[in-house]
């Protein structure tokens, strides 16, 4: 049976990602699967249950630019560029970056770049800052679904086979986030 969190258990929702956990978490405009970056035996989980191609990749999403740093090659983004960057976030802008070898190749799928969010919505900061870091978000639904807006939704998707649902409001966006090249300004998903 998979467990229900709430934003005062955010102990216990940090305590299942550490032990391989898939956890299903509101972001700004619907719920996020989301698992340690580095346990790829959690990652294929959650790709199992999105009964997603592991080719596609997912985004990290982070409290704050210090938990995604390390994953941004930082040499080939003009610092003009990492300004306009960082002066969008916190906030509900996701962007691709030159990745470094600290991103797992797992997570970025067959993409040359990692896709990075600093979110403003304060339940899925909240849960990065416990968590110590940067975590898996891609929308929580079955491949071909509409994603989860809610709590019960994601449970209807997935039941038992999920390990855990953080049960907190979304974050009032109509969309997910808008995606785009950071060194090229191209949006990638609008």
């Amino acid at each position: 049976m998979s467990s229900n969190y709430t934003l005062a258990d955010l102990d216990g929702a940090v305590a299942l990602l550490r032990r391989g956990g898939v956890l299903a978490y509101p972001t700004e405009a619907v719920y996020g699967l989301g698992c340690d970056p580095h346990d790829q035996g959690a990652f294929e989980r959650l790709f199992a249950l999105k009964q997603r191609p592991p080719t596609q990749g997912v985004l990290l999403i982070a409290a704050d630019f210090a938990q995604v740093e390390r994953y941004v090659d930082l040499a080939k983004v003009p610092a003009e560029v990492l300004a306009q960057v960082q002066a969008s976030w916190p906030g509900p802008n996701t962007w691709i970056f030159p990745r470094t070898a600290a991103v797992p190749a797992w997570v970025a799928g067959t993409h040359a770049g990692i896709a990075l969010r600093v979110t403003a919505h304060a339940p899925a900061a909240a849960l990065c800052r416990a968590w110590g870091g940067a975590l898996v978000s891609t929308s929580a639904n079955p491949h071909g679904e509409p994603p989860a807006r809610s709590a019960q939704t994601v449970r209807d998707y997935f039941g038992d086979a999920l390990d855990g649902v953080l049960d907190a409001p979304l974050g009032g966006q109509e969309r997910p986030t808008v995606i785009r090249d950071a060194l090229g300004g191209a949006i990638i998903r609008a």
